[in-house]
């Protein structure tokens, strides 16, 4: 019953936040942290077909990726499993290398640009690996390497916790911010790594 509440937990999130991006197109093209973004920056071509494909795409992978996790989906749909896995590595890769692109642009400087750029190159190259190892017919290093993808993913969700939080401790918004561009996904990549190596435990149990 645990595992049920907390799964519906962890989908409710990921189906809030996947749609999140939706406020820029339709309520608020100036939402959230564009407001921290110069005008020379907004008007910029390059980097808002960056900004817009990563958050769009990158939504669209937390969107449906969760789904990937279910054990019944993939036992009696296996097609729709597959399906559903094209369009998420095909999300995250576009996604990913445009978050590349523009964490060169992020607010609080280096300290955030460093951070995002190594969450977007984890994150891309998770989700290669999981699909090459899927490609060999290696169903457990595919599920490892997705775990981990997935984590990467789910800094989206990890960095709305952590935001409001750090903003209240610091009482500054640049501050929080440079810490969230590291916080948001390495306690996820701890998770990531103890789900994993709990799993290798069951299997070699049995």
């Amino acid at each position: 019953m645990i595992k049920k509440i907390a799964f519906i937990i962890f989908a409710v999130l990921c189906i809030s936040i996947g749609l999140y991006p939706l406020i820029y197109f339709i309520i608020d093209p100036t939402f959230g942290l564009l407001n921290s973004k110069s005008d020379l920056l907004l008007n910029d071509g390059l980097w808002n077909i960056g900004f817009y494909a990563h958050i769009s795409l990158g939504g669209l992978a937390l969107l449906i990726g969760w789904t990937q996790f279910n054990k019944t989906l993939r036992k009696n749909n296996i097609n729709l499993h597959r399906n559903i896995g094209k369009v998420y590595i095909i999300s995250v890769l576009l996604s990913g290398f445009s978050g590349l692109y523009i964490a060169y642009f992020a607010t609080g400087g280096i300290v955030s640009t460093l951070g995002f750029s190594l969450l977007a190159l984890i994150w891309i190259y998770t989700t290669i690996r999981a699909f090459l190892e899927i490609k060999n017919r290696s169903i457990s290093k595919h599920q490892k390497f997705m775990i981990y993808s997935y984590a990467a993913c789910f800094a989206a969700v990890t960095l709305r916790i952590w935001l409001p939080i750090l903003t209240t401790i610091f009482q500054d918004f640049m501050t929080a911010y440079r810490i969230v561009s590291w916080l948001c996904w390495i306690p996820n990549m701890v998770v990531a790594a103890y789900i994993v190596k709990s799993q290798e435990l069951n299997k070699m149990q049995l």
